[in-house]
């Protein structure tokens, strides 16, 4: 009797991506038809019904490890062929995909790293993994319209306090306890690596247009943009930003920083929302 479409699909799945192989998954299985595994692939003197299934398994992880690859071009550099590879078939196995869209499938890369024994040698390869993780995110993040200087310069001064601003959705602040900025521009411009400093920090990561950017934050600019997550007054990230400073250094700062974020894109205000019309007053162009 044939398998209904659903438990088919389930079935093969269960084989393709069995974590030992295909025949030790066949040796677990307990809803395999009359006939077993022939019954629903054809086999020949070329290559068994097993054999062929075991095609489409070596293919879904070859491909799942090109994905990641690219994902992560810097990591896998860093660790070495073998090392990536093996980082990979372990991480498949605790994190199998859920999602439809490759894109998701090393999302917890980072997170897996976090206690692996590459660390040992390779102990800064986790805050790299999760920077590269978080281009990937700030590149797919919503776009948002940029606050501009000039509209800044169009608000008189003594209001600049209460303007609410946050931080836009393509950016992301990161913890880190290495260097990795660097090791990854080396990597993408094609050049030597060096293995990082151990020096716990902050990195910004953001989108401006279509391109993602990163960098080193200073202390005080961090926790400033870690405030801007929300809507805040101006008036309060200011605040944060003179830190106790001199009132003119103060002000220096506080300009010198703001200009930067401006420039960057970074900043955006509250949108508001068009006003509803009842239907009796809906809107129409004259004939």
């Amino acid at each position: 009797m044939a398998l209904p479409l659903k438990e088919l699909q389930n079935l093969l799945y269960r084989l393709i991506t069995a974590p030992s192989g295909v025949a030790e998954g066949l040796a677990a299985e307990r809803a395999l038809p009359e006939g077993g595994l022939a019954a629903i692939v054809r086999g020949d003197e070329r290559l068994s019904s097993e054999e062929r299934v075991d095609i489409y398994a070596n293919m879904y992880f070859y491909r799942l490890l090109e994905v990641l690859r690219e994902d992560y071009p810097a990591t896998a550099r860093v660790l070495g062929d073998v090392n990536f590879h093996n980082l990979i078939t372990g991480y498949l196995l605790e994190y199998r995909p859920t999602e439809p869209s490759v894109m998701w499938a090393g999302r917890h890369l980072a997170d897996f790293l976090r206690d692996h024994p590459l660390r040992a040698e390779f102990p800064f390869a986790r805050d790299l993994a999760m920077l590269e993780r978080a281009t990937i995110d700030v590149f797919c993040a919503a776009d948002e319209m940029p606050l501009v200087l000039s509209r800044m310069h169009a608000i008189a001064p003594e209001r600049w306090a209460r303007v609410r601003m946050r931080r836009i959705a393509a950016s992301a602040i990161l913890a880190v306890e290495w260097k990795v900025t660097a090791v990854l521009r080396a990597v993408e411009e094609n050049r030597q690596w060096d293995r990082p400093a151990g020096e716990p920090g902050r990195v910004l990561v953001w989108r401006r247009n279509s391109r993602v950017l990163y960098r080193d934050l200073e202390p005080g600019e961090a926790d400033a943009l870690a405030m801007l997550q929300r809507t805040v007054p101006f008036g309060k990230v200011c605040e944060l930003l003179a830190g106790g400073l001199p009132e003119q250094e103060a002000a220096s700062r506080i300009s010198r920083i703001t200009a930067q974020w401006l420039s960057d894109g970074l900043l955006t205000t509250p949108q508001r929302k068009a006003p509803s019309h009842p239907a009796s007053e809906t809107p129409h162009r004259n004939g």
